[in-house]
């Protein structure tokens, strides 16, 4: 069983540095205990990772990417040879001249062909591996490009600043929400754009309607009702760093916990329908599916959520997104898997991660 994706995507280069997946909601969705086997997608890394701060006894990382799982492996040998700090450093998340030799620290836990990959990237590095992927990016451009036409730094900063809900939405309609915001977000974010210079076209075959209307009242949300300085996604797309708020990961709390686990934690380059046909026997407990869903016909997702179910445990937690395809559970599928809405939407509404306009969360009955 292949991959539809796999027959369309490019998985050559980083498509994300970053999980842009609020692992907070996740990690709440999923319940993971300790002694779980669990299985996530791998992306860049960040949110298999902060599964491990839960103590299960396996995290299982999947990718059809190897430059994603360069990704993921850098990250690994940062935990175990870099402290805290070091790290956000490398990341990008914190400002500082030195990562090259952070990375040089690194390189010696890395496989070959990852060493190779990052040894061909050092501007990358020099950077913040962060900001090395094509999302990343497409987000710079709109910092740099296209946000200085809309609004002065100090009324950014005032944003990020936060303040409380009144205030919030106080300044966002009458400082932040102006015309040529409108214009030039529904520009920037349409679906052609985004196609070509953040997401891959192929990603948008299962879309309708207005890609950038949807964004732009997600990002509302984002800048009123949830507050922007305790946002480390609307800080980074922003500003290219976090200034006051950092993802689950990231955090100074978490940080001795998920080293701790690094050996629980394995990575392969593969999709998840040929990782559960060769490893049958393998019982899950939970799942983190990013948004892969949206990627493929309802029919395949139909197909793939079957596999999933039965690879998974009585009670295992199914949790994904949905940015702009609709994908929930079928009704042909009620008796085996169980819709969890009202945790959903409950914490969908806290969701920081903000672009996506569904959370799902499913439990095998």
């Amino acid at each position: 069983m292949h991959s539809e994706v796999d027959a369309h995507a490019d998985f050559s280069a980083i498509r994300y540095a970053q999980c842009w997946e609020d692992a907070d909601v996740l990690l709440q969705a999923l319940d993971i205990q300790p002694g779980h086997v669990c299985l996530s997608i791998a992306s860049a890394g960040d949110n298999a990772l902060a599964m491990l701060a839960r103590g299960p006894r396996r995290v299982i990382a999947l990718d059809l990417s190897p430059a994603q799982l360069a990704a993921l492996e850098l990250r690994v040998a940062a935990y175990r040879e870099l402290d805290h700090s070091e790290l956000l450093v490398l990341m990008g998340s914190a400002p500082g001249q030195d990562r090259e030799a952070l990375y040089l620290r690194c390189r010696g836990l890395l496989s070959g062909s990852t060493r190779d990959f990052w040894d061909a990237h050092r501007e990358e590095i020099a950077r913040g591996i962060g900001a090395a992927g094509k999302f990343e990016r497409y987000f710079a451009l709109f910092r740099t490009g296209i946000l200085p036409l809309i609004h002065s730094r100090r009324c950014v900063e005032r944003l990020l600043a936060g303040g409380s809900r009144e205030e919030r939405l106080a300044f966002y309609e009458r400082e932040w929400n102006t015309r040529r915001w409108r214009f030039l977000f529904h520009l920037f974010f349409s679906r052609l754009v985004m196609g070509r210079m953040g997401r891959d076209p192929s990603f948008f075959q299962y879309v309708e309607g207005s890609v950038a209307d949807r964004i732009l009242e997600r990002t509302r949300y984002a800048l009123t009702e949830l507050n922007p300085a305790e946002n480390p996604y609307v800080q980074w797309i922003l500003t290219g760093r976090h200034t006051t708020a950092l993802p689950f990961a990231l955090r100074s709390e978490n940080f001795d916990c998920i080293r701790k686990n690094l050996d629980r934690l394995e990575w392969h380059c593969q999709s998840i329908e040929q990782f559960l046909q060769e490893a049958r026997g393998t019982v899950i407990d939970s799942f983190n599916l990013s948004d892969i869903f949206e990627y493929m016909s309802t029919e395949n997702y139909h197909r793939l959520l079957e596999t999933l179910i039965c690879a998974g445990r009585l009670g295992a937690r199914l949790a994904y997104w949905n940015m702009l395809a609709k994908r929930q559970r079928p009704d042909v599928l009620s008796a085996r898997l169980r819709p969890l809405t009202e945790l959903a939407r409950t914490l969908h509404s806290q969701d920081k991660a903000f672009f996506y306009s569904a959370f799902v969360v499913e439990e095998i009955a």
